[in-house]
């Protein structure tokens, strides 16, 4: 007899080996129809597999559908499949090479002599419609390594073939064929076509061989694939949203910033970008201030062995850039905590400075790839708000309770709400104690609790020398964005001998704590600036507030009123050129300034202003003075 555990705690028994379909055909005729795979074992050892997967001993087992995120994945893998069949039903010559999940979707590389056009894509879309309708079974067989190199060959796939023979020769490997396609997966797979019908293919980009840039440039074919048609139009929505928000094209609108061939990977800031800078910097140096942080500035450029002693020139070394003077070979910093342990190892530090908090906003350059770079999302050249406090363990819990409950104050400022917190334990390969890492995992579980936040753990995700928070905020249209951390390190202090004179006249090793809030500037602005579809709260907008007059004979006073303003700090546009109001309105309201007044006759005789707030709210005519209160308070109280 096999008997098989079900997630609500019952037990079926079966006289022989059973199938994923067969047992959800015994629990229901609904639930045979909705399956699409079967996950079997339970914790870490659980498994995705498919319905036709044979169970021939006692194991627990839930039936996956598409309401599961399991689910959505082998939708998702399949539909890329089907993508591929259908291009080979197309265009008979492409040769297929592979085709992952990714985040909301998937991608297929294929290898064709000419580049695909989107009437191509939309054909291709077209045709994998019709084969989703035929229903064809999903099949699974196993070949050995070598036959499967003899048959891929045999169907001239060179690719696949080149991929197989890479697998150890005494491996077998498994095969899905669906309708005349054949290709070779590890699986699981829906069980038949008619699984797939909520899809769209995106858009086709370049990609090379392996990644390699030397190898032929192959053509990615990017999809999307749902569960149900409302998620898939969601997501659409969501897409058509974010380029509307797209902080590139605002930025170019808004006249923020500009990314130069000249320097690429690094921002050209212009006036009204510097100004949100700015405010992003001053606001975080006030945090710094007024948490107890020092703030502190450490130079560009280091000497490599610095960096072997890190530990970074032999894990980073590639993304670094370096440069040689007199013979000795420096590296622009990726990264400021080395800076700081500098910094701390200068005079005799005793356990009574202990925690010391070290801030800076530390200007760090990392060589990444020309095809990764993204906007001022991901750049070459960045600014971190950076800082790591020196402590004992018994500071742990403390310092990560006030860190966490002033991050969530900070992205509050900011107009975020929700936040996501994943604490990442001990990897298999790692530094220190076991009783070192117990106390940093329970610090930070426990300070999580302390400030009622519900998190997931990540095992084995943390780093060699400890383990961490990570912080990722959602933004208006969902989007996970991981900005904040919280890292526990015991190695960096000893392998650069920082040491602190304890209680008892002992030299001891302080724990380093490396944290940061927004991190990249450069990436929190581009962050803000998709949040707020370029409208920043008045306490970030470049320009506060425009004065407009209607005629010349109210220039006088409306740039007596712009004087006004400006001397209260408020960053205030004075617009008196020979235009009709109406285009002088449009123009600023396109640019999202908070705040226009319009000044004419009447309000120049009264002392007064006409109000208009973004959003085309006419709030009417009131005292300058009312006005400065009003726009006063949206400040102090970030709206």
């Amino acid at each position: 007899m096999i008997s098989v555990q079900l997630p609500d705690g019952s037990k079926r028994e079966y006289p022989g080996p059973v199938t994923v379909a067969e047992v959800a055909a015994s629990i229901g005729a609904g639930l045979a129809k909705a399956a699409i795979a079967g996950r079997v074992g339970v914790g870490n050892d659980a498994r995705v597999v498919d319905t036709s997967f044979r169970i021939e001993k006692d194991t627990p087992l839930a039936i996956v559908t598409e309401k599961d995120a399991d689910g959505l994945e082998v939708i998702r893998h399949s539909t890329a499949h089907l993508l591929a069949y259908a291009v080979k039903e197309l265009f008979p010559e492409a040769q297929v090479t592979i085709g992952p999940v990714i985040e909301n979707g998937f991608y297929y590389d294929f290898s064709y002599k000419r580049p695909f056009t989107p009437e191509d894509l939309q054909a291709i879309e077209q045709k994998m419609a019709e084969l989703a309708r035929k229903d064809e079974k999903v099949e699974r067989r196993v070949l050995p390594r070598d036959e499967a190199v003899a048959y891929f060959k045999g169907i001239g796939e060179h690719y696949k073939a080149e991929i197989i023979a890479s697998i150890p020769a005494n491996e077998d490997v498994s095969l899905y064929r669906e309708g005349a396609f054949e290709d070779l997966c590890r699986g699981p797979h829906v069980p038949s076509t008619g699984k797939l019908k909520h899809f769209k293919l995106m858009k086709v980009a370049g990609a090379y061989w392996r990644g390699d840039h030397r190898n032929e440039q192959l053509q990615r074919i990017y999809g999307t694939a749902w569960a149900t048609k409302d998620e898939l139009q969601q997501y659409l929505h969501m897409l058509e949203e974010a380029e509307k928000r797209d902080h590139r094209k605002l930025g170019r609108e808004l006249d923020l910033f500009h990314i130069d061939d000249h320097a690429p990977g690094v921002v050209f800031w212009h006036p009204k970008g510097w100004t949100v800078w700015q405010q992003v910097e001053q606001y975080m140096r006030a945090v710094y201030r007024d948490n107890g942080y020092q703030e502190v500035k450490g130079p560009q450029l280091l000497d490599k062995t610095l960096w072997e002693k890190t530990g970074h020139w032999d894990k980073y070394r590639d993304n670094m850039f370096t440069t040689e003077s007199e013979k000795r070979d420096y590296a622009l910093k990726p990264m400021n905590c080395p800076g700081h342990i500098l910094i701390f190892k200068q005079g005799i530090k005793s356990y009574r400075d202990l925690p010391l908090r070290y801030g800076e906003f530390g200007q760090c350059h990392r060589n990444e790839p020309t095809g990764g770079l993204h906007g001022i999302m991901r750049v070459r050249g960045f600014t971190q708000d950076d800082g790591h406090i020196f402590c004992t363990e018994d500071h742990i819990l403390g310092e990560c309770v006030a860190y966490t409950e002033l991050l969530q104050h900070v992205y509050k400022d900011f107009g975020f709400t929700e936040i996501i917190y994943k604490i990442a334990t001990r990897p298999e390969q790692r530094i220190g104690s076991d009783a070192s890492w117990d106390k940093a995992e329970a610090a930070l579980m426990e300070s999580l609790r302390r400030s009622n936040c519900d998190f997931v753990v990540a095992p084995g995700d943390g780093a060699f020398y400890g383990p961490k928070i990570e912080y990722t905020l959602k933004d208006a249209l969902g989007r996970q964005w991981q900005c904040g951390t919280m890292q526990v390190d015991f190695s960096m202090p000893e392998r650069l001998d920082a040491e602190y004179v304890a209680e008892d006249g002992t030299r001891q090793r302080p724990v380093m704590l490396h944290r940061a809030i927004v991190g990249s500037l450069e990436r929190f602005i581009g962050i803000l600036i998709e949040q707020h579809a370029g409208a920043m709260p008045v306490w970030l907008a470049p320009v506060q507030v425009a004065v407009l007059n209607i005629t010349d004979s109210q220039a006088d006073y409306a740039a007596e009123v712009a004087k006004t303003l400006q001397k209260q700090g408020l960053r205030t546009h004075l617009d008196l050129r020979n235009e009709k109001i109406t285009y002088k309105i449009r123009e600023h309201s396109l640019q999202k300034v908070p705040y226009l007044l319009v000044v004419g006759d009447k309000e120049k005789a009264s002392g007064a202003v006409a109000v208009r707030a973004r959003g085309n709210q006419d709030l009417g005519v009131m005292p300058l003075d009312a006005f400065s209160q009003r726009i006063a308070s949206d400040i102090a109280q970030k709206v």
